[in-house]
């Protein structure tokens, strides 16, 4: 007996899900160092659960049982975040009296610091700038903004945000 069949796809599903869904701040911690740490446990708890081997890679485990990586989600919540408050950024259009390639992309702020760098407004503003374009084009319908980008990084699993910027 398999320890999925002891389990269930649902009960693993929902005790993944548990570790990384719980928290409404994620925005905030999830591009801490600390956050590879529960990364890590996410990881760990799959395979324990699915009864992979330590050193077996769990990409294909994530879009098997439909959940998001720890960077995945991190990526969700920010884009999420930036579309409930969409209207408190600029957009390139807004700065250029000229149409340029790039005017539905939000306009980068300029900061100095590292941890400037790392914030909300700063990562948000990045990451949309980084998706596909199908995706910014349904950036205005949230609903099905929620589903594509939800359906994309469940196909892509990333494991890091650079492996998202150099997607």
């Amino acid at each position: 007996m398999t320890d999925e069949a002891t389990f269930g796809p649902d009960f693993i599903r929902l005790s993944v899900a548990t570790l990384c869904y719980t928290s409404h701040c994620m925005i905030f911690w999830g591009s801490s160092t600390e956050s590879i740490k529960v990364f890590r446990l996410q990881k760990r708890i799959i395979r324990i659960v699915m009864g992979y081997k330590r050193n077996q890679s769990c990409r294909e485990l994530f879009y098997k049982l439909g959940i998001l990586s720890l960077p995945s989600q991190y990526i969700f919540n920010l884009l999420i975040f930036l579309n409930k408050n969409k209207n408190q950024f600029i957009t390139n259009l807004e700065i250029h009296s000229h149409n340029t390639r790039q005017h539905k992309n939000f306009h980068q702020p300029s900061v100095r610091l590292a941890k400037c760098q790392k914030g909300v407004d700063y990562l948000g503003v990045k990451v949309f700038n980084k998706l596909p374009q199908h995706l910014k084009e349904e950036f205005d319908n949230s609903k099905k903004f929620k589903q594509s980008l939800k359906n994309y990084l469940r196909t892509k699993t990333f494991y890091s945000l650079k492996e998202y910027f150099e997607s």
